[in-house]
């Protein structure tokens, strides 16, 4: 079976991480929820809306939305090799390396909490 591949990931942010990175110009090197990429490895991502709405209902309940940030990552400005890996019955691309911060093209607000 081939890997999926996409143009574009999403990635969930704490507001105050990627705004830290994007300020300092730092690379972004939080995985998920509180975890960095020395933590997992990797940094947790999505291939699309539906990925992203399944993450938040499962792990970021607790967490206000304004809390949140949607990064949108063009996969050709990475430096890091992106792995398509099953988790459950999905399949989640990881970034195997830190964010540059001039691959996030655009940074989205998320939809409310349910």
């Amino acid at each position: 079976m081939s890997a999926p591949t996409h143009d574009t990931l999403l990635h969930i942010a704490e507001r105050t991480h990627w705004e830290a990175a994007r300020d300092t110009g730092v690379s972004y090197a939080m995985s998920t929820l509180g975890r960095t990429l020395d933590d997992e490895r990797f940094v947790h991502c999505s291939s699309d809306m539906a990925q992203v709405e399944g993450v938040l209902g499962r792990f970021y309940t607790g967490v206000p939305r304004s809390d949140l940030v949607l990064l949108v990552i063009d996969v050709a400005s990475l430096d890091a090799p992106v792995r398509y890996e099953s988790a459950g019955d999905e399949v989640f691309p990881h970034v195997y390396g830190p964010i540059p911060i001039a691959a996030v093209i655009d940074v989205r607000s998320l939809p409310r909490n349910r």
